[in-house]
């Protein structure tokens, strides 16, 4: 067996194989692109939503959608609110949830608070349990089917309430058309269809 080489004699060998020209490739790369490939990192993208599910319970998905159609495109401080004061059956379940996730899209994702909006809530069916027989009157049965649904929300950056108003204030400002002498280049609202006098 051949014995091991010790490091100066390995350092040693190394600077006369660089003298004869019989250096290792890899050694011959300039510290310049080695820096180079040490310093890459990889920067990942700051993430722009937060998406939340209820879990399936008992609940028609007709029901539930109502409830989705109320919160939509809502800032999620109002959206909370409105599930308060609501009084469907699945408001306070909903309710818990917008809190839920507007809290982990804070705490984990890191979005502001103050810009979060509901831009998409939907509805979607659950597993359908086993079907189970009613008793009728004058001896017939009926067959007894529990729904279950549950709700998904998508939380993202948006425009709060005063944004919105001031926006919608000045879209009015743009349509006020001022009756003055000085003409506008602005067209008729309604213009007539024949002529006037």
């Amino acid at each position: 067996m051949a014995e091991k080489q010790s490091s100066k004699e390995v350092e040693t060998a190394k600077q006369l194989a660089r003298q004869e020209g019989t250096g290792s490739v890899f050694e011959a790369l300039p510290q310049a692109v080695v820096q180079k490939t040490k310093e890459a990192k990889v920067v990942k993208d700051q993430p722009t939503s937060h998406k939340y599910s209820t879990s399936n319970f008992k609940i028609s998905h007709r029901k539930l959608n109502m409830l989705a159609n109320q919160i939509s495109g809502k800032p999620i401080d109002y959206a909370i609110l409105q599930m308060q004061f609501s009084e469907k059956r699945a408001s306070s379940r909903i309710m818990n949830m917008l809190a839920t996730a507007k809290d982990h899209a804070i705490r984990y994702k890191r979005l502001d608070p103050s810009k979060l909006i509901v831009s998409q809530a939907w509805v979607g069916k659950g597993p359908r349990p086993p079907k189970r027989v009613e008793p009728r009157g004058r001896g017939h049965h009926g067959i007894r089917i529990r729904s279950n649904a549950h709700m998904k929300v998508v939380l993202e950056h948006g425009k709060t309430l005063e944004e919105q108003k001031a926006i919608a204030f000045q879209q009015k400002l743009k349509r006020i058309a001022s009756p003055s002498i000085i003409r506008e280049d602005q067209p008729l609202r309604n213009p007539a269809r024949q002529w006037t006098w």
